[in-house]
């Protein structure tokens, strides 16, 4: 009786550890790094915004999570995100080549800049939906590359 006390207890110990195990790594703080490829040019600089859901995305600026502009040093250009919990995400680029902060359109609405998302979804005539650029954060380091598209 008392070898089996200590078998269960061992068990039970074994298995606390694993839980604490799984639950420590659901807890991570991820770090995404998006390499932007593509750019025509090295004018300017890029601008990234990541989104945690659909609501804003791909233009709102107000439900980003994170957005940064880094300027263009090479091709492809590495931007770093830290401190994404696990999760599904969408990223939003383009090539801010007069650095104004603002995806620049023509007469029509016809992006002047180089742009880009998350998965590289095909563009038609509107911009894609999140579910159409999202990706998924599940370890402390996800790599993804983004092809800017230019009109």
């Amino acid at each position: 009786m008392v070898k089996g006390l200590r078998v269960s207890m061992l068990l039970l110990a074994v298995m606390g550890n694993l839980a604490w195990s799984f639950s420590a790594k659901a807890n991570f703080n991820g770090k995404l790094t998006v390499e932007i490829d593509g750019l025509k040019n090295q004018e300017g600089q890029v601008c990234a915004s990541i989104f945690g859901n659909s609501k804003g995305f791909p233009g709102d600026g107000d439900r980003v999570l994170q957005k940064q502009c880094t300027k263009i040093t090479e091709n492809p250009l590495p931007i770093t995100f830290n401190n994404l919990k696990a999760g599904s995400y969408a990223v939003a680029v383009f090539h801010d080549q007069n650095n104004d902060r603002t995806l620049n359109s023509n007469l029509f609405g016809i992006p002047s800049e180089g742009f880009g998302f998350s998965s590289n979804p095909e563009i038609r005539a509107r911009a894609p939906k999140f579910s159409e650029a999202v990706f998924l954060v599940a370890g402390p380091d996800t790599n993804i590359q983004i092809q800017l598209k230019y009109f």
